[in-house]
């Protein structure tokens, strides 16, 4: 049987991640490992610290160990840590596809780490096809703080105020953590004005591409 790993830092994603891939990698077998503790030091420490390298590199080399057929991080924060490596990033998928809907390129996110780490990703994907983008970013102040309080509506409120905001100047909006993806309620696009503005989530492109690289 095919096994994937994914390794998680928010309690909530493997609920996510798991109606993903039975919709997508039906009769895959899916395991997760979720450590809390690499994002919450990452934001204590406000960047990607050698000692959450180091506990990631232990939690994907246990993974690797077991010889699943992929190993992938949900994480963008610490999305870094697993470049150079065999473990996948889950928002890679969607950094490629933004480079390709437009020049202007919006990241929005709740916690100011992943801002860096995902606009550095969308800026080495554009120069690897040989684009020149712009990157405007967009912090929901007091999301996440939200979320992990149980307040998610008011996490949806505040993601879609500021998704709608970059998407005044944007001609594609990312967002920057698997978390929130909940607030587009399914949505593919935010109206403003006469423009339809794209918005991409990393969960659904990350494992649409998972499922091409285990050939299914």
């Amino acid at each position: 049987m095919t096994r994937v790993v994914m390794i998680h830092t928010v309690a909530s994603l493997p609920a996510t991640f798991g109606a993903l891939c039975d919709e997508l990698l039906p009769g895959v077998e899916i395991e997760h490992v979720v450590d809390e503790s690499l994002l919450r030091d990452t934001l204590q420490a406000g960047e990607l610290t050698d000692a959450v390298r180091q506990r990631f590199a232990g939690h994907a080399a246990t993974a690797l160990a077991s010889a699943p057929d992929a190993v992938m991080l949900t994480c963008s924060s610490v999305g870094p840590a697993a470049d150079g490596t065999e473990v996948q990033r889950v928002d890679r998928a969607m950094a490629d596809r933004a480079v390709t809907l437009g020049t202007r390129i919006g990241v929005a996110a709740t916690v100011q780490t992943t801002l860096g780490a995902t606009s550095d990703l969308v800026r080495r994907a554009a120069a690897e096809v040989g684009r020149d983008v712009e990157v405007r970013v967009g912090l929901a102040d007091g999301a996440f703080d939200a979320l992990r309080a149980g307040r998610g509506d008011e996490h949806d409120r505040r993601v879609m105020a500021t998704l709608r905001e970059l998407a005044l100047t944007s001609d594609v909006v990312v967002l920057a953590q698997a978390s929130m993806a909940r607030a587009l309620a399914g949505a593919t696009d935010v109206e403003v004005g006469s423009r339809h503005v794209p918005v991409l989530t990393s969960p659904r492109l990350g494992v649409e591409r998972l499922r091409v690289t285990l050939g299914l």
